[in-house]
């Protein structure tokens, strides 16, 4: 109880950061792995074979994933490259499970020209961010982790810099399968903005999710809540807006409440299907970015998203594709590996704690 009373605290202290709508650091809200990808872009509590997983809440980092590293490097929208890696070493004297991370897009180069279109030359844009995780066990079946991150952007001539903390709670019922997870991503300071004397919001996010598996079936579903900071999260759309024609040539405003859209884009579903040991299929489904995205003519799959995992003995493969809109979808690929079991490094791995392998939990 009080693990999550400090998390609606951290939400308080930053909720003036999220007025406005518009953000920087927006990049920070992308998943970073394939598997995410496929669970509909969020993954707040996936005790999953995936130490990727991670990166979405640092209480899932867990001492299983021992020098295990992520990695995954894909060609985004418009030709950015998109490059993520996490790495996990869990340390025993400490009790403590540590991960390093790297969050980095390339936007490529842009013709700069001046208003009369001649031009200056190109320009580069990219952003990166570093994170150092550490996650601990509560009891039995309660995990915390805390995420410290440094951001930075690169805008053609304009630079910006943040830093942010992710703090995050797990709960693990085992028993009845039934899993809870709650995490604060992004909160923190903008140490430099793009422009000198402009504050600047950051991607400020509260999300609580809940998983149930079932013993005699193969799957589990899922069910993340984001944004609930702050209940209307709907675009204000002017025509949506309906003039009332009133005595003496008044007129009045009205709209629509829509409460159900209102509600479900807050919401994000998921579905992974386990066919045997080594084989996972997974299903997401984002309505925030349906209804964000889709052409309103045609929307087709908008805002579903698919992929699947193959979990060897020392390397795990996931593949995802995701909606975003009918022009097209996007195409994810990323591989983890488990150093302990490719490099055993001799009598150094051992002094380093390299070779320690551990029992997996949940």
């Amino acid at each position: 109880m009080i693990l999550l009373c400090c998390l609606f605290a951290c939400v308080k202290s930053s909720y003036s950061q999220v007025q406005g709508g518009e953000h920087s650091f927006e990049f920070l809200r992308l998943a970073t792995s394939p598997h995410v990808t496929a669970l509909g872009g969020l993954g707040v509590i996936n005790p999953s074979r995936d130490v990727m997983m991670s990166t979405m809440n640092p209480s899932l980092l867990r001492q299983k994933f021992h020098t295990h590293l992520g990695l995954n490097y894909n060609l985004y929208y418009a030709g950015t490259k998109v490059t993520n890696l996490y790495y996990a070493h869990h340390v025993s004297k400490l009790q403590t499970t540590f991960g390093l991370g790297l969050q980095y897009l390339d936007y490529g180069k842009f013709t700069l020209t001046d208003q009369l279109g001649n031009i200056n030359g190109d320009g580069l844009a990219r952003d990166y961010c570093f994170t150092l995780t550490a996650s601990r066990a509560y009891l039995e079946r309660w995990r915390y982790g805390a995420s410290l991150k440094y951001a930075h952007s690169y805008l053609i001539n304009q630079k910006a810099d943040a830093l942010l903390l992710d703090v995050g709670v797990s709960y693990f019922d085992t028993t009845n399968k039934i899993y809870l997870g709650a995490v604060v991503k992004n909160a923190g300071i903008a140490v430099r903005n793009y422009t000198a004397g402009i504050q600047q919001s950051l991607p400020l996010d509260l999300q609580i999710g809940v998983m149930k598996k079932f013993k005699k079936a193969p799957f589990s579903i899922s069910v993340t809540g984001h944004h609930l900071y702050t209940w209307d999260v709907r675009y204000d759309n002017p025509a949506d807006k309906v003039d009332n024609q009133l005595l003496f040539g008044d007129t009045t405003s009205t709209s629509k409440t829509y409460f159900a859209d209102k509600l479900f884009r807050h919401l994000v579903f998921a579905l992974d299907l386990n066919l045997g040991k080594h084989l996972e299929i997974s299903a997401g489904y984002n309505h925030m970015r349906r209804g964000e995205l889709a052409y309103s003519e045609k929307k087709g799959i908008s805002g579903f998203s698919f992929g699947g995992g193959l979990y060897l003995n020392r390397f795990v493969i996931h593949y995802a594709r995701s909606y975003y809109h009918i022009a097209g979808a996007y195409n994810e690929f990323g591989i983890n590996f488990q150093l302990n079991k490719l490099f055993g490094l001799g009598d150094g791995g051992q002094k380093i704690n390299w070779s320690e392998k551990f029992a997996n939990e949940f």
